[in-house]
């Protein structure tokens, strides 16, 4: 899985600015253009977005250093709604409403942009194809923990006479399959999850890496910084529940936070050749942000909140269920007030 995603990841990084690059059939907007002062704004949200993605997705990987952070505390189900609320918000806030945009702009043509609600469309089908990866993820390694448990339990029958050793063989057996099955499908989760957000800041570092108004970039250093940041502490959680050895987990970690940077060297590339209205531009960037919309609004909802607020541990204790609430409410309103500048 983690081969796929960097054949992804890749994928976008090189095609994606080929793609974009069209003869632009609408008027670019009247901008205050200033190349070196826009310069030294990409240079600080180069430098500022890739250190804010790297702590705010290392805060919650770092539950051995911090016990507080550790998955098996009552805080994680905390941090982990707040992370959920952001990525709620992300989907719906700022990466929906930009395809819409995108794939509703007068600069394409009528038929077929104009006709059918594709961006809402392609987001449905990204969040079924997400639940469909899910849930034969989540099957195959049942599957393959049942069949782990079948084993070690025909060998105990083999090798023990006493049925109270069997039998404590055989609950031994089912926990362990159990745990197995929960890290591996958490693993999926995370890199699902990655996936969908790698694709939507592929996306805005090259819009920011392109732009050449001050007066457009400078409100955006602080709001993407933000946005990385608790985004970030999102995907942190997820990766942490997941159990990586710690070579995938800096794997993991980089991606991410390089991401957003590269995008932006490439706009930096680009810039002079790229027209974000060029319908191949607002094509492109509209499918796969309404994909990517579809993955995190899915991935939010039910690999996020429905399991962590149905768990046993959030049902039987009130004050964690109020706490992880307002933790929700709290991650969505910030993530949706950043959209104001974002």
């Amino acid at each position: 899985m983690v081969k796929f995603e960097k054949m992804v990841f890749w994928y976008i990084l090189l095609l994606l600015p080929a793609i974009v690059l069209g003869e632009c059939t609408c008027d670019v907007e009247d901008e205050e253009r200033n190349k070196s002062e826009a310069l030294k704004y990409k240079m600080v949200a180069l430098a500022s977005i890739l250190a804010a993605s790297a702590i705010g997705v290392c805060i919650p990987v770092l539950g051995k250093a911090i016990p507080a952070l550790s998955p098996e505390r009552n805080f994680f189900f905390i941090i982990k709604a707040f992370a959920a609320g952001v990525i709620l918000a992300t989907g719906f806030i700022h990466v929906l409403p930009d395809a819409i945009e995108r794939l509703t702009s007068p600069c394409l043509k009528e038929h077929p942009w104009g006709g059918f609600p594709f961006s809402g469309f392609i987001a449905m089908v990204a969040a079924m194809g997400t639940l469909m990866v899910d849930t034969y993820a989540t099957s195959y390694y049942n599957k393959k923990g049942m069949k782990s448990e079948l084993v070690a339990q025909t060998g105990d029958e083999e090798g023990v006479i006493h049925a109270h050793s069997h039998g404590h063989a055989h609950g031994s057996a089912s926990m362990m399959a159990g745990s197995d099955s929960d890290i591996l499908r958490n693993r999926v989760i995370s890199q699902v999850l990655e996936l969908g957000i790698i694709v939507h800041s592929v996306i805005i570092g090259i819009a920011l890496g392109a732009s050449e108004s001050p007066k457009t970039i400078r409100p955006l250093v602080g709001a993407l910084t933000f946005h990385q940041f608790f985004e970030g502490m999102g995907l942190g959680g997820s990766i942490a529940q997941a159990k990586f050895k710690s070579g995938a987990v800096a794997i993991m970690v980089l991606f991410f936070s390089l991401t957003t940077p590269i995008g932006i060297v490439i706009g930096l590339g680009i810039a002079n050749a790229y027209h974000e209205n060029s319908p191949t531009a607002l094509i492109v960037e509209g499918i796969l942000d309404s994909a990517s919309a579809g993955i995190l609004i899915y991935m939010a909802l039910v690999d996020f909140l429905a399991a962590d607020f149905m768990h046993p541990r959030m049902q039987g204790n009130g004050k964690l269920q109020v706490g992880a609430n307002v933790s929700l409410l709290l991650g969505a309103g910030l993530m949706s007030l950043i959209a104001k500048w974002a």
